[in-house]
Parts: C-alpha cells; sequence; structure tokens
C-alpha cells in the first residue's frame, strides 16, 4: 500500500513540476519542457494531458499556458503540503 502511495506522490510531485515550468515559461512545447527537467517527452506529455484534464493548463498553437487555476495551486502548495505532513505526522504519532 505505501508503494504505491510512494509512486502517486513521486508522479504528483513531477505534475507540479510541469505546471510550475508552463507558469514561468508560456507558452512552452514538449520538447522544450523535456529539455528543461530532463525527462523523457512521453512523460511531458502525459503530465500535460493530466494538467489539462485537470484544468491547469491548456493547449495553445505556441504551446502549454497556464490557466488562473495553475496559478492559485502554486500559490497555495505550501500551505497544502504542510496539511498533508501533519496528516502523515499524526498517523505516524498514533501508530507509534
Amino acid at each position: 500500500m505505501l508503494k504505491k502511495m510512494k509512486d502517486e506522490i513521486e508522479l504528483l510531485s513531477r505534475h507540479i513540476d510541469v505546471a510550475r515550468a508552463v507558469v514561468e515559461h508560456q507558452p512552452i512545447g514538449i520538447m522544450k519542457l523535456a529539455e528543461m527537467l530532463n525527462l523523457p517527452s512521453h512523460r511531458i506529455r502525459y503530465s500535460l494531458h493530466v494538467l489539462e484534464h485537470m484544468g491547469y493548463i491548456r493547449a495553445s498553437p505556441e504551446g502549454a499556458v497556464a490557466t488562473p487555476q495553475a496559478s492559485r495551486l502554486l500559490a497555495h502548495l505550501d500551505g497544502d503540503l504542510d496539511e498533508l505532513i501533519r496528516m502523515f505526522n499524526e498517523m505516524k504519532t498514533t501508530n507509534s
């Protein structure tokens, strides 16, 4: 169970990295993102697909562009992650 959770967190981390790069360098294409993030283009393509489906980015003729929702995600990211860390720490304390 925890291996699956770890894999999901790693995938989420990649999606967030891609979202950050799009926000900072938009419009941007798959090849440029792959080069910047040192990831294979198929992984970038998948992350872009997920982010587009969730409404964080949209495709344009020039490349991916961020939506206002992406900026809100990144603006609240530290607080949201702190909340998750708190929850994990409670699990750890409760089960010790």
